[in-house]
């Protein structure tokens, strides 16, 4: 099983970039659907602070909520790429 988990939106595009790049680095990955309205993100509020997505799960790497897909990108770069 994966210890990478995304939290996502359908049709986000911030969502997309990071989803982009983990089929580019060919990882495996759990995908969350949250709903669109942001009070109704109960789940990614306790695990980022935030509501916002994406946010990227890594338990193997001590990730437990990263917000910002820039930031998840890099992250996925210096860690899982060649």
């Amino acid at each position: 099983m994966s210890t990478l988990e995304l939290y996502e939106l359908e049709g986000c595009p911030f969502c997309a970039k990071v989803t982009t790049k983990l089929d580019e680095l060919d990882l495996d990955y759990e995908s969350h659907f949250v709903p669109r309205a942001h009070s109704e993100r109960t789940e990614v509020k306790e695990i980022s602070g935030q509501t916002g997505v994406p946010v990227l799960v890594d338990k193997e790497h001590g990730v437990e909520g990263m917000p910002e897909s820039d930031d998840i990108v890099q992250f996925l770069e210096e860690t899982y790429g060649a």
